[in-house]
């Protein structure tokens, strides 16, 4: 059953409970990671745990299906190319949360781009528990990840 959460801003993403924060070097511009991040429907194509993505409300939100039936309707709260995009899941199937917000925070490395993804939540503790110990697993995925968009945005 989907529930709603509560509608935090940006900065919960310094002072949310749980935070992982992975980094990577791309050697795609800024501008292309951008651009990757705002296509929302190409999430599907890079990002393996998302099977479906579609944007809504005019680009200001995103509905996302991830692997295992896993569903987000999120409002997006920052999308300043080419340095920022973020986005608050507002309801979700996942059982516990209580806020997430996600940021891609991407600035020039190296002729390429670093890639800081900050993964902000909050829920009830058995929730909080749970996201300490899938911390590794989220590190497989960004890693996965960016390195299929590296590929893509580099072809």
């Amino acid at each position: 059953m989907a529930h709603r959460l509560r509608p935090v801003d940006l900065g919960f993403v310094g002072t949310a409970p749980v935070r992982h924060v992975f980094t990577r070097e791309l050697a795609a511009s800024p501008e292309a990671v951008h651009g990757a991040l705002t296509d929302v429907p190409g999430w599907a194509d890079w990002f393996p745990q998302v099977k479906a993505a579609r944007a809504v409300d005019a680009g200001a939100g995103r509905d996302i299906t991830l692997g295992g039936g896993v569903r987000f309707r999120e409002t997006v709260l920052a999308a300043e190319a080419p340095e920022v995009y973020a986005y608050r899941v507002d309801v979700t199937n996942a059982p516990g949360a209580r806020a997430i917000v996600e940021e891609w925070r991407l600035t020039p490395a190296g002729g390429g781009t670093r890639v800081r993804w900050t993964f902000a939540t909050d829920g009830t503790a058995a929730y909080r528990l749970f996201m300490r110990a899938v911390r590794a697993g989220q590190a497989r995925a960004f890693r996965d990840a960016v390195t299929a968009l590296e590929r893509r945005l580099t072809a």
